[in-house]
């Protein structure tokens, strides 16, 4: 006989997924999981809770950046513990009942961090801790960047993280991390001291370079080993930065390309830049919007001259702290409209043939888009990185290959209407093929070159994300997961 409460689970669980259904990508019957997420209610300490589809709780756990990448799922827990996950992760394991980990909510792939199962928030994860002697800190996996920084600047510190306010420290650490301070240090996983990470079995451990599978497996290798609830940074010092936005029109792009061209020829790791471009679906052509950073009160001699002689409509770039401006730029991560497509481009110059194409690919898909749905939009992001930026790491699962930079572009589409999901799907790929090619036209040779897992799209091979790592990669994943516990979540699965 049903009980009482699993049937006012089973109709509010009805109601939320009604209110919900034309917005989330995914749409099943979660009903069948509701007996797994009583187990873990009895299973659990009082450090952690489970919560269902009639609660405040259970909208923020499911709620991601995009509704495209949000799923209606059965209960969420939020654990409070390591020993919390352990037990949860073998009750999903016993009962092979899919489950996703979320973070921060920014991942654009749908099913990545979604589910119709358990989702699991990390939310409860949110201690920072700093290690003056080891001048490292510990942050908790269910911070997001704008979180950690608030703590870490006032005093000084700093580590190699996001570029976007509520992006997860988990998500982009786990899959490899770029960074305004990459040019100087690297990559977020070449600047890690150690993960407490619990296995699919359960168990709990902690990671270091002594370990060195799972240390190269966990550095950029995704949610596939396991469940990381703390991560440890090596911290640099951080004073005041230079640097801002400024907005031009589409009748500078010469300009820009040129003085693209000149930045990428100059030597200064202190300095970052990332070039958008975006189509207008309301008349305006294309829009650019370029941020600076400099990793000092003022910009080194002539690094950006020729992007600031160039007239701007909107510019609010000055010396600040790194928090002032990290916070200026939490615009880029205002919740696109409804749905999404995220793709990674990876290129090794911003040549002019290939400047070209992605400002062309932006205005051509950028038009055929906004008449199919009026609230589309189409951008392409350019970031130009030192060509030494992959020497400051050991072999780590991102990047396979070290031996030469790539600049991870990014390009994304945007829209309201479910129904042309496939259709989006189809043009975003299209535009990939059309950067890749003019690429290697220009003898970049990157049509087989590692893609940025956490921009790439959900059905891209694994031998574009992770190349001659693989067989390593899947070899450790069988070492630590025999039972494939962590397949019953979504990702890049080995």
């Amino acid at each position: 006989m049903l009980s009482t409460t699993y049937l006012v689970q089973v109709v509010a669980f009805s109601f939320v997924n009604t209110f919900l259904a034309n917005a989330f990508t995914h749409k099943c019957d979660s009903t069948q999981h509701l007996s797994i997420c009583t187990k873990i209610t009895a299973s659990i300490s009082t450090a952690s809770q489970v919560f269902y589809p009639s609660s405040s709780q259970y909208i923020a756990d499911n709620k991601h950046a995009w509704i495209s990448s949000s799923a209606v799922s059965a209960c969420s827990v939020e654990p409070g513990s390591a020993a919390d996950i352990g037990v949860i992760l073998r009750i999903l394991g016993s009962t092979r009942t899919p489950f996703a980990v979320k973070g921060g909510g920014h991942a654009f792939n749908p099913g990545f961090s979604s589910t119709c199962g358990v989702q699991i928030s990390m939310t409860r994860f949110n201690n920072i801790q700093i290690h003056n002697t080891t001048r490292t800190v510990d942050v908790g996996a269910g911070l997001t960047w704008d979180q950690t920084y608030a703590t870490l600047i006032p005093l000084g510190l700093n580590v190699v993280g996001g570029r976007i306010p509520t992006v997860g420290v988990a998500g982009l650490t786990l899959g490899g991390g770029y960074s305004f301070l990459s040019n100087q240090h690297g990559l977020s996983v070449d600047n890690m001291a150690g993960f407490e990470l619990v296995l699919p079995n359960g168990t709990i451990t902690h990671v270091t370079s002594e370990n060195e599978d799972l240390w190269f497996a966990l550095r950029g290798g995704g949610n596939n080993f396991g469940i990381v609830t703390k991560f440890t940074y090596k911290t640099h010092p951080q004073g005041q930065v230079w640097g801002g936005a400024r907005n031009y029109t589409e009748d500078q792009l010469d300009a820009l390309k040129d003085a693209m061209i000149k930045y990428q020829e100059k030597k200064d790791r202190k300095a970052a830049l990332v070039l958008g471009i975006h189509h207008s679906s309301i008349g305006l052509g294309l829009l650019v919007n370029l941020q600076f950073f400099y990793n000092a009160p003022s910009p080194g001699p002539g690094i950006f001259d020729d992007f600031l002689a160039i007239p701007t409509n909107q510019s609010d770039v000055s010396t600040r702290s790194f928090t002032d401006l990290f916070s200026s730029l939490s615009y880029i991560n205002s919740p696109p409209i409804s749905r999404g497509y995220s793709n990674g481009l990876p290129v090794t110059q911003y040549s002019r043939p290939v400047f070209d194409t992605i400002a062309n690919q932006v205005r051509f898909w950028g038009a055929k888009v906004s008449a199919l749905d009026i609230d589309s939009s189409v951008a392409a992001v350019m970031e130009p990185f030192d060509i030494g930026i992959f020497s400051h790491g050991s072999d780590s699962a991102y990047p396979p290959d070290r031996s030469r930079a790539l600049f991870p572009t990014e390009v994304v589409f945007s829209y309201t209407n479910a129904s042309l999901d496939g259709t989006f799907l189809r043009e975003i790929r299209h535009f990939s093929k059309a950067v890749t090619a003019a690429a290697d036209a220009d003898g970049q040779n990157v049509s087989h070159a590692a893609e940025y897992p956490n921009y790439a799209l959900f059905n891209t091979p694994l031998e574009d994300l992770y190349g001659a790592n693989i067989p390593r990669l899947r070899a450790i994943k069988r070492a630590v997961d025999p039972e494939n516990v962590m397949g019953l979540a979504g990702g890049f699965k080995l």
